[in-house]
């Protein structure tokens, strides 16, 4: 097993650091020990859409400007919609599948050179939907576990750099984000997980350097 990574003045930037969950990962990072650079589409300290395939780069940019290094990214940005396949509007899949599949794609490509210099890390949250699509989820899941496959190979091609690279599938969660679907209306949910616990796990997985976090592994 390799030995645990220490997180005690890493660079880490979560990149959708606003949100329910990157909020409280951020919170829990700096309690690690971390010094946090938070990025998103506002009010952050470095301004990036993962919509644009540039973005990475104006991350990593952004970064070594200020900090001279990058140990590490989180990718907790995302959107979801809801509603059947038959009924979903071909913009409303194009934007799920652009932000959630093809942001983290471009982002982890972006990132490699710098991640590979420090041997840091790339934490992705997928969902339990990339592991366990659902009915009226269709392209929400599909976006999640188009993701998910991206990194179990992008794993295996960075594994000589020494960058590890963690999917995480929490169960739901109470960020909010089911109560601004890009489109259609959320189904009936159990009440979800508290963040600063999906936080303080997803930070646990970064330090013992696992790969895989799938939702039987929270509590």
């Amino acid at each position: 097993m390799p030995a645990p990574r220490s997180l005690d003045g890493a660079v880490v930037a979560v990149v959708g650091v606003h949100g329910g969950l990157g909020a409280a990962i951020a919170e829990e990072l700096r309690s690690r020990g971390a010094r946090v650079v938070g990025a998103g589409r506002n009010n952050t300290d470095v301004i990036v859409d993962l919509r644009d395939a540039a973005a990475g780069n104006v991350l990593v940019d952004a970064v070594h400007s200020s900090h001279g290094r990058l140990d590490g990214v989180v990718n907790a940005a995302g959107i979801v919609g809801f509603g059947n396949l038959a009924d979903t509007d071909d913009v409303v899949v194009e934007e799920l599948l652009l932000t959630n599949a093809l942001g983290p794609m471009w982002l982890a490509k972006a990132v490699t050179p710098a991640l590979a210099a420090t041997k840091g890390f790339f934490v992705n949250i997928s969902g339990v939907v990339a592991e366990q699509p659902m009915p009226g989820m269709a392209a929400y899941s599909a976006s999640k576990a188009a993701a998910a496959a991206a990194l179990t190979a992008w794993r295996r091609e960075v594994r000589r750099d020494r960058i590890d690279v963690i999917d995480v599938q929490p169960p739901h969660t109470e960020t909010g984000l089911a109560t601004r679907p890009l489109a259609g209306t959320a189904p009936a949910l159990p009440t979800g997980a508290a963040p600063t616990a999906v936080a303080r796990r997803i930070v646990d997985a970064i330090i013992d350097r696992e790969q895989l976090v799938t939702a039987d592994l929270f509590d």
